[in-house]
Order: structure tokens, then C-alpha cells, then sequence
């Protein structure tokens, strides 16, 4: 029986460093009367909060059948997290994952995989969209010398967040876009690499960050856009559409997801009728969910607590209107 939600798994936390107290107040102290008030806030945040984050793992093997279930066409990542997570267990020693690069169609799944991989380590999770992003600074941070200048989102993700080693998925790192000043993939280069990613910079804290835990997960429709030393740091898996049995499963999963996350859901039955799952075998989970969704809200307008397949609507995509030049 497949679930939609991996169960998240009580982890053993140790604590890790990840940034210096004095360097941040020899920083704090050092800077000038006119200095950008929002470093000077952000240096004595640091200093208040400390500097010791959760740095987590499983203290079993998780369950990671179950999302192989739920995600049967992420088998072959998710069977090399399985034996780094075997590496480690019962060990001191701590997760190490080699970061990830997802090559598949839009839609199928990729960043879903990310957030439940997250849960499924038992550590935080963080989005980064790079096709909407324009400069480096979004990932590093921008000088604090800029107007309206901040920290980048790995800063954020560990100084601000609870844990040293978050899952930050990185998507659609195919489609970064920069000019000749700022490259959206340049701190990626130090980032991706253990060693230099342990004293990271962020360009406006200007203060080392330990990032050598984070475990990170890009998404790609096309690896030809991505430069080849970005691919050299990563396992790249091309992730295939799921067969008829995955994509139903899928689909069931979608179900599980929504319905148990609404306190409308528990008026509908656990399971999908066959029905139901026929139309939805033939589109992506990004589709699924769109269209389980509304399927739920129809059942209801009609007055009914089950899902027909008359109310699972995929006919949107025949509405999109082609992109002009």
C-alpha cells in the first residue's frame, strides 16, 4: 500500500558549527558609523542566535521503499541514498550525499522528489527557482555596499534555519540566466565542491559559512545548457515518465497527499477509483495535482464525498495558447 507523504523519520541530531561568533564580532565591531544598518542588524542577529545548527540523519534505514512506491521512476537516486544512508548508520559519522542533478520533462516529479527526500532524512527544505532568476546575488548574497543589498539563500537557509545540512533544491539550473557581471551559477562552483563549500562567503555578510553539509538537489530538462564543471560535482540521473502501473500509483499518491492534508479530505475514501486513475495515468504528477484538485471541489459541487471520472479534467492543455515572436 503506497502513501502519499513519506513518514518523516526521527534522526539523530549532532551539532555543527556554521560560522565563527568571533569572527562575526570582530566584523560587528569593526564596522563604520555609516555602515549598512541592515549588516550591522544582521551581525547582531548572528551573534544572539549562535552559531550551532542540527546537523541530522536517520538513526535507521528509512523507508525508503515507500518512496520508491509513491515515486517508482526515482528508483535509481533514491537507491544510492539508500547505501550512503547504510554507510553511515549506527555510526558517528555523518550523511554524505553527493549533490544531485534530475534530468527529466517539466512536470514529472522533480522538485516533489526533493521536498520528500527532505522529509524523508528528516531535515528542513529549501526552493531556489533559477529560471527566474537574473543575477549570482540570489544564491550568494549581494554586497552590502548595493541599495536594498541582502544576504543570498544559502545564507539564509543556515544561518536563519535550524539545521547545518538543509536539502536545497536548485530548479531548473538549465534555464539560469545572467549577464557578463553576475553569473547565477558562480557560487555553485565552491558550493557544490565539500572543501571549498566549508567556507563559503556570502557577499554580503562577508563572514565564512560551513555549507559542506547541504545536501543539494538541481533540476534539468536539458544538461546541454548547464556548464560542464557544474555537472562534474553532481550525480546526474535521467529521471524516465512512469509506466501505466507508476503513473497510476503516482496518482494515487497525489491523492493520499491532498486529501490528508485537508480536514475536507476525510469525507472521500482512501483510494481512487479505477475509474478515476484511468485519465490520470496519461499526465504528469505537475497535471495530477492540478487536476485531483479540482476533481475533489467537482465532487462536492455535485454533492458527492467520491471522485467520478467525469470529474477529472485534463483538457486545460489543450487551451494554452502557442508563445508568439
Amino acid at each position: 500500500m503506497t502513501t502519499a507523504m513519506v513518514k518523516q523519520e526521527i534522526a539523530v541530531a549532532s551539532f555543527s558549527k556554521v560560522y565563527d561568533l568571533d569572527q562575526v564580532e570582530t566584523a560587528l565591531n569593526d564596522l563604520s558609523e555609516g555602515a549598512n544598518d541592515a549588516l550591522r542588524a544582521t551581525y547582531e542577529k548572528m551573534l544572539k542566535i549562535g552559531n550551532l545548527r542540527f546537523c541530522v540523519k536517520p538513526n535507521r534505514m528509512p523507508s525508503i521503499d515507500d518512496l520508491i512506491g509513491t515515486l517508482p521512476n526515482f528508483s535509481e537516486p533514491l537507491d544510492d541514498v539508500r547505501r550512503q544512508v547504510a554507510l553511515c548508520i549506527e555510526t558517528d559519522d555523518r550523511l554524505e550525499l553527493m549533490p544531485i542533478l534530475l534530468l527529466g520533462d517539466p512536470g514529472i516529479g522533480k522538485t516533489h522528489f526533493a521536498k520528500q527526500l527532505a522529509r524523508l532524512l528528516g531535515t528542513s527544505y529549501h526552493y531556489v527557482a533559477m529560471g527566474a532568476l537574473t543575477a549570482g546575488w540570489i544564491l550568494s548574497g549581494a554586497s552590502s555596499q548595493w541599495k536594498n543589498a541582502k544576504p543570498g539563500k544559502v545564507f539564509d537557509a543556515l544561518v536563519h534555519g535550524s539545521y547545518a545540512n538543509p536539502v536545497i533544491a536548485v530548479d531548473e539550473i538549465d534555464k539560469a540566466s545572467g549577464d557578463s557581471q553576475y553569473d547565477p551559477l558562480g557560487a555553485l562552483y565552491a558550493l557544490l565542491e565539500h572543501d571549498t563549500a566549508q567556507t563559503f562567503i556570502d557577499e554580503f555578510a562577508e563572514i565564512p559559512i560551513n555549507a559542506g553539509h547541504v545536501i543539494w538537489i538541481a533540476t534539468a530538462n536539458d544538461a546541454r545548457a548547464i556548464p560542464e564543471p557544474i555537472l562534474n560535482r553532481m550525480n546526474v540521473y535521467e529521471i524516465p515518465a512512469p509506466d501505466r502501473d507508476g503513473a497510476r500509483r503516482i496518482a494515487q499518491s497525489i491523492y493520499d497527499e491532498i486529501r490528508s492534508a485537508h480536514g475536507w479530505g476525510t469525507r472521500f475514501p482512501a483510494h481512487l477509483s479505477d475509474a478515476a486513475l484511468e485519465p490520470l495515468q496519461r499526465a504528469s504528477p505537475r497535471e495530477m495535482r492540478r487536476a485531483i484538485l479540482n476533481g475533489f471541489g467537482a465532487a462536492r459541487i455535485d454533492g458527492r464525498d467520491q471522485i467520478l471520472a467525469a470529474d477529472i479534467r485534463l483538457d486545460y492543455a489543450t487551451r494554452r495558447k502557442p508563445i508568439g515572436f
